[in-house]
């Protein structure tokens, strides 16, 4: 099992945004990281095994993969790819214009549920070109403006990425959508102390109802279940990732006791904390 002391800590981006090849120097292949910033895996050509939390996916020519502050994160042993890998801090984001935040809310506030896309030829096609006109601008010597230049090329990826995720999404511009969204926003910030679909409804100034009717037309669960599933992907990080004890966990995540921690864990996930890391430390053995 991997505790704490040997998961990496991802280095700090200067401006917390940069694009690189990857070829050789490919990111989080010695070890598990932490991801302080989130990524963008543009995919060319490669095979391999891709680590996410407790996932593990198959690498195949063409997919792009988006990984979440806070994900850890490995590409196993004899992993060869080649593609492009952008990394962006919140603090970046905020350059970029506002008409595109929806997209970023859609892609990486859920990142499990998008955690690969597979985009067709054409889009591929389209993909690879923005990437690579990217890193030139990124290797440009440094000028003014030009992180506002590196921001827009990054809000253009952004919108082509959630077109391949919703391409079949009427509702995007809707309002039901449009609250949805916001409602992810609030939840990747807050879903450690706040808990109930009252609260983040009351934020929204809608009733719990309403929140988890919207929830369930966008993304087919209820706002609960989100809630839940977020708090859950968390809690196995810690107790898989971490020497923190359950008690320790139960407080990180606003539970009162380590029994209704405990209670909460086994009820979404059909197995106890304590066996939960139990079956890490055996295969890591």
């Amino acid at each position: 099992m991997k505790m704490v002391s040997e998961i990496l800590t991802e280095s700090v981006i200067d401006h917390s945004f940069s694009v690189k090849r990857l070829e050789n120097d490919i990111p989080y292949s010695r070890g598990f990281v932490r991801l302080n910033y989130h990524h963008i895996l543009m995919i060319e050509k490669g095979r391999g095994i891709l680590t996410v939390d407790e996932h593990s996916f198959d690498i195949e020519d063409q997919e792009i993969f988006l990984l979440s502050k806070g994900q850890i994160c490995r590409f196993e042993n004899n992993t060869d790819i080649r593609g492009y890998y952008i990394s962006f801090g919140d603090c970046f984001w905020e350059k970029v214009p506002s008409s595109a935040s929806n997209c970023k809310a859609v892609l990486f506030n859920n990142a499990a549920a998008n955690q690969k896309l597979i985009p067709d030829q054409a889009e591929t096609d389209e993909f690879v070109s923005l990437f690579k006109n990217l890193l030139t601008e990124y290797q440009t010597e440094s000028y003014t403006n030009q992180m506002d230049v590196l921001a827009a090329y990054l809000k253009i990826i952004m919108i082509k990425l959630a077109n391949v995720k919703i391409v079949s999404e009427e509702t995007f511009d809707s309002q039901d959508y449009i609250i949805y969204r916001k409602f992810m926003d609030l939840l990747s910030s807050q879903y450690h102390s706040l808990h109930a679909v009252s609260e983040y409804s009351e934020l929204l100034n809608i009733t719990p109802r309403r929140l988890s009717e919207l929830c369930k037309r966008c993304c087919h669960k209820s706002a609960k279940e989100i809630i839940n599933g977020q708090i859950i992907a968390e809690a196995k990080r810690l107790l898989q990732f971490s020497a923190h004890s359950v008690k320790d966990i139960a407080y990180q995540l606003n539970f009162s006791t380590s029994e209704q921690f405990s209670h909460f864990f086994k009820k979404n996930t059909e197995i106890s904390p304590a066996n939960y890391r139990s079956h890490f430390i055996h295969i890591g053995m």
